[in-house]
């Protein structure tokens, strides 16, 4: 197996040298796609007036279509895309959203609406964004960690600007590397693109969000946002100037319900007794489990349960200018600034309930993998945590870039061109409460708790103390807390010379060399307090703030939610007003008011530097046989040398501040640095021929890179704040980690048998060697001491008779018995449990505590194959016609669900289809378009550790229907996610929900004007 993989490259650019043997002596040259960086000339071998009189119109849906179907067929390679109706009318106001519509691409949708998109069964970290031929760097944060994705949003970019999205599914040796599944280049308009004319439109709307009218009153959310959008374009001084400039601004207010098990699901083998186990035969409680799953098979439970609501108020700002100058007529200079900013606030309430595996009874579904249909802890008296959250995120997305292009015909057969940009992409917090502020609160009355995970829709029964019918605001009480602040920018400065030749027998060689410097910081911080038996005191706050809602109201989606059974009263609170009286109790109770404040302070922060230098070499021609065949045969060199330094904070000890919460203690930081590079060619060969006029066979070869996340080569080891009774969790980066080396083989047929309608299949397949995997390691960094295990923990079990599974018992022996000894402070007791408060710290002479540390790794060998079939029809005149794709994709690197612990598996492998249907004639269009996406494996890590989370089968129908009243006017109707549909992921059952959510339709109104 080792060999085979060692020499698979040796194989390849043999074939390669076969294919390119074949094509015998040139005669002429094949057009070719650009991304942006090289002078526009027309192709060798090609009358410069033919290809005028081949030119298309863009305008209404056929136009854009038939744009985009002949992007496909004059390309170098497979590639796709969508080209703009008509100046500043994209498709979709979502540019993920338009490409889900092309064949092999899927996208990943946040909140209701497209942000990331996978290619071809290739995550977004490993699909290459460009924006005029550039690399773009991207920035996205994560609620409790510090950010690692390398993956470009596009929810942040308005379409208006947008004059085409190019998708190269092969592989170029002039395009930047980074692109795995694809390389997307976003086109812009420039206004020499006019020749001369001068364009502008204007249009505003009016967008409804339905899932706004879902989210408690309180939250104050607008049913009606506003969207303006403008784009003028001209050109003076006889054509010697231009001038573009674009704007855009977007309000949206929108609401979502969601049900999680967060903190994952802790699994089991049948016969297993450890913490949180189901009893084996014979022990107290077995009498309580039906269907015991067997000793030969695997179960999971769950950590907790969390049903919320959320509000969300979000504000996007993106601006273009554009100046062009043309001094002579064989040299353009094009300067361009680019911004856009993406404010988003999120309002989240919330009610949950945490399982301490306590007493318990269950029942189960059939092996081998064995989910609860049933699971009810025992909690009797009455006195737990009926927890009711909240959360307020504020964040601000910036991306700038600043470029310049010269491009200079040096004389008719030797061009060049010189682009330089320098492009950030910022993204923090925009609240003194951090990126993502969150309060625990509760009332301490929750008793026996019962979770009936049998159907689609989790149903949550709680049993109150004996008279007590309802929640009671008299009880509630803030209880822990913690304000995260997360960062992240990323910038690259970028310099590209490249050029082309024309041979007098039409070939053509394209060549360049670049510079490219990617820096990115990602940091984290987070204030917390672990003090969830009660911060300060229930009499802290007054019972009006506390407003009794139902959950089962935000779930209208699902019959489970209106279950007499299910347990949905809870309280909605304002933060802000929460927030401050909390703040004031404590620092009354002599505390500081920083530990309700979120810390500019990164307690994590990772600095790394990309360094690449690159260089290529591309030829064309065109073969004169029978039939023409079309040849481009290019090869990348790619140096790189990565530089990663990474603040860590250095732990002095392990306090036990809770039942089953464990805080690691820090003391100060420091910065720790590790180098890596690499080197590697990247050949690429692209071969097409024109059986008939209208009938194509293409076929490519190539080699690409994808780097490695940020998280994956930080220079340092992190260990989480929390410990857990069986032991806490950490990771470590890897600078020295191989990128991603795929080798790519597309097979295509392509038949243009009709005025814009096309049908095509391919077959492609990607090699993938170096691909970045996680492992745990169990390591004892710093040896810290854990009271787990210690002398007091032993006195409880032994002499306090306390079982090692009750680590409540276990406390309260502790500081009832050893208070004021070493490492023990009891400051308190609960009121509400009896429970003892206070904190445990190790000693020298307890038990060294043990982390399982998440560690990057080159881990192999995967394969990725599969078909895109695609038809494109008009029928006739009539103005109807259809364009409809499907993608089979494939590997056998798949998640083992019957495999307990650490797996390799592809992330983002499903199937999708798409159909489009329209209708366009006189004043009329309308485009109606539902995509949907097989089952797909999300991640390999949930809440607690090593399991799958799968999102299931989505499907999703919208509409638009445009009316020009006149050649400049026009009014039209949007319609997204028509039918309500839903979102759920599971583990390795159904029964296993890791999370399921409702949004809403939207509907949007607008009126364009065109100058």
């Amino acid at each position: 197996m080792k060999k085979s993989a060692q020499y698979r490259p040796q194989q390849s650019l043999l074939t390669a040298a076969v294919l390119f043997a074949l094509a015998g002596p040139a005669v002429a040259q094949q057009a070719t796609s650009t991304t942006g960086t090289t002078a526009t000339t027309t192709p060798a071998g090609q009358d410069p007036t033919a290809r005028e009189l081949d030119t298309v119109v863009v305008k209404g849906i056929r136009g854009s279509l038939t744009s985009s179907m002949n992007l496909k067929r004059n390309a170098q390679g497979v590639v796709d895309g969508i080209v703009a109706e008509d100046i500043g009318k994209f498709p979709d106001t979502n540019l993920a959203e338009s490409m889900q519509r092309i064949s092999g691409v899927s996208i990943d949708r946040k909140d209701g609406e497209g942000s990331k998109v996978t290619v071809r069964g290739v995550g977004p970290d490993f699909n290459l964004v460009l924006l005029n031929g550039r690399q773009m760097p991207g920035s996205n944060l994560e609620d409790a960690s510090a950010p690692d994705s390398r993956s470009f949003d596009f929810a942040n970019i308005a379409s208006e600007a947008v004059s085409a999205v190019e998708v190269f599914k092969t592989s170029r040796a002039s395009t930047p590397v980074g692109g795995i599944g694809a390389t997307i280049n976003i086109k812009t308009a420039r206004p020499f693109d006019n020749h001369g004319d001068t364009r502008a439109s204007i249009g505003v709307k009016g967008v409804w969000d339905t899932s706004a009218d879902n989210v408690p009153d309180s939250y104050d959310l607008n049913k009606v946002t506003p969207e303006l959008a403008g784009i003028y374009s001209t050109t003076f001084a006889d054509g010697r100037f231009g001038i573009g400039l674009s704007g855009s601004y977007q309000e949206r207010d929108y609401g979502f319900s969601s049900v999680n098990v967060g903190n994952g699901w802790k699994t089991f083998h049948g016969d297993e007794n450890n913490w949180g186990t189901i009893p084996q035969e014979g022990q107290p409680g077995s009498e309580r489990i039906v269907n015991r799953p067997g000793p030969n098979d695997i179960y999971s439970v769950p950590q907790n349960l969390n049903f919320n609501v959320n509000g969300v108020h979000r504000e996007r700002t993106n601006g273009q200018l554009v100046l062009q100058w043309a001094p002579t007529d064989d040299v353009t200079a094009t300067l361009d600034y680019t911004y856009s900013q993406n404010k988003f606030e999120r309002r989240r309430n919330e009610m949950s309930v945490w399982f301490n595996f306590g007493p318990s009874s269950s029942s189960w579904t059939d092996g081998p993998v064995a989910a609860p249909n049933i699971y009810s802890e025992i909690i009797n008296p009455a006195n737990s945590d009926y927890a009711m959250g909240g959360a307020l995120n504020k964040t601000k997305s910036e991306n700038k870039s600043l470029g310049l292009n010269v491009a200079w015909k040096a004389t008719d057969r030797l061009n060049f061109a010189l682009d330089w940009h320098n492009s950030t992409a910022t993204t923090g917090s925009d609240s003194p409460w951090g990126s993502s502020g969150v309060l625990g609160t509760a009332g301490f009355f929750r008793g026996t708790t019962t979770a009936d995970f049998s159907g689609e829709f989790p149903i949550l029964n709680i049993q109150l103390p004996p008279g007590q019918a309802t929640v009671d605001p008299a009880q509630m009480l803030v209880t822990g807390s913690s304000f995260r602040n997360s960062y992240q920018k990323a910038e690259v400065d970028q310099l590209q010379l490249s050029g082309d030749f024309s041979f007098e027998n039409y070939s053509k060689l394209n060549f360049g060399v670049a510079s490219t410097e990617v820096k990115n910081r990602s940091a984290f911080s987070n204030v917390q307090l672990d003090t969830w038996g009660g911060a300060t005191s229930a009499a802290d706050y007054p019972d009006e703030v506390w407003h009794l809602d139902h959950m089962g109201n935000y779930f209208d989606q699902f019959s489970g939610a209106n279950n007499p059974n299910f347990t949905d009263a809870f309280f909605v609170w304002d933060f802000d007003t929460v927030r401050n009286l909390a703040e004031q109790a404590w620092v009354a109770a002599g505390h500081s008011a920083a530990d309700y404040r979120a810390s500019n302070d990164f307690t994590t922060d990772r600095r790394t530097t990309e360094t690449s230098r690159s260089a290529y070499l591309e030829w064309s021609n065109t073969y004169d046989f029978s039939m023409p065949l079309n040849v481009a045969a290019g090869v990348r060199y790619e140096s790189t040398r990565v530089e990663s330094e990474a603040r860590v904070p250095e732990r002095t000890g392990i306090s036990w501040g809770s039942a089953n919460e464990l805080t690691v203690l820090s003391g100060g930081s420091t910065f720790t640095s590790l180098i890596g590079k690499y080197n590697y060619v990247l050949p690429n060969l692209d071969l097409s021929l024109d059986v008939t006029p209208t009938m194509k066979l293409r076929g490519s070869y190539g080699r690409t890179l994808g780097r490695p996340l940020w998280s994956q080569i930080q220079g340092g080891q992190t260990l989480d704040n929390l410990v857990r009774v069986d032991g806490g969790t950490g990771t470590q980066g890897n600078p020295a980690l191989k990128p991603l080396l795929s080798e790519n083989f597309d097979l295509s047929f392509e038949w243009y048998y009709g005025p814009s309608s096309y049908m095509s299949v391919g077959y492609f397949r990607k090699n993938i060697d170096n691909y970045v995997g996680t492992t745990q390691i169990v390591d004892t960094p710093f040896d810290l001491h854990t009271p787990v295990g210690g002398a007091y923990w032993n006195a409880a079990i032994g002499a306090g008779g306390c079982p090692a599974s009750d680590v409540v018992c276990i406390r309260n022996y502790i500081f009832d018995n050893f208070n004021g000894q070493p490492g023990v402070t009891r400051t308190g007791v609960s009121s509400a449990t009896g429970e003892r408060t206070g904190t445990i710290v190790g000693q020298p002479n307890d038990p060294i505590a043990q982390f399982r540390i998440t560690v990057p790794s080159n881990q192999g060998s995967s394969a990725i194959d599969g078909w895109e079939f695609n038809i494109q029809h008009m029928f006739g005149e009539s103005g109807f016609g259809l364009s409809a794709n499907y993608t089979i994709v494939d590997s056998g690197l798949t998640y083992d669900n019957f495999v307990i612990g650490q797996q390799f598996a592809l992330i983002g492998l499903s199937d999708t289809a798409n159909v489009v249907g329209f209708y366009e004639k006189n004043a009329w269009s309308i485009r109606a378009a539902y995509n949907w996406r097989d089952q797909f494996l999300a991640s390999v890590f949930d809440g607690n550790g090593p399991n799958p989370i799968y999102v299931e089968p989505y499907g999703q129908f919208d509409l638009n229907v445009t009316y020009m009243y006149n050649d400049n006017l026009s009014f039209s109707f949007e319609g997204i996610n028509l039918t309500n549909e839903t979102q759920r992921t599971h583990s390795r059952h159904e029964n296993q929900i890791e999370a399921l959510s409702q949004g809403g339709p939207r509907y949007m109104l607008g009126v364009r004007y065109k100058f």
